[in-house]
């Protein structure tokens, strides 16, 4: 008698949009941090990077190591962003106290 195949799930399926739109949002961002407005675009790959995820596990799709990218130098770009402007208060505060 025969074995019966069963149709395994490979990981064929095509490369999640939404991580690679994460990652291009995490490029842009990073690339200019210094100009002002562009770092915004690191909440955008944050929020998409953690979307990619959540529609990677559900579909079986591929990307996840991009998503996984994107939410690191989008939380890293969120942070410098912080740490900057806590930097400024200090000057700000006297400028206000003159």
């Amino acid at each position: 008698m025969s074995t019966p195949t069963h149709a395994t799930r490979t990981a064929t399926n095509g490369l999640n949009k939404l991580a690679i739109a994460a990652i291009v949002f995490a490029v842009i961002a990073a690339s200019g941090f210094w100009v002002f407005g562009v770092a915004v675009l690191a909440v955008f790959a944050v929020g998409a990077g953690h979307v990619a995820l959540s529609q990677i596990q559900l579909r079986h799709e591929r990307g996840k190591g991009l998503a996984i990218a994107a939410l690191a130098v989008g939380y890293g770009i969120a942070t410098l962003a912080l740490i900057s402007t806590l930097g400024y208060i200090p000057s700000a505060v006297q400028q206000l106290s003159q």
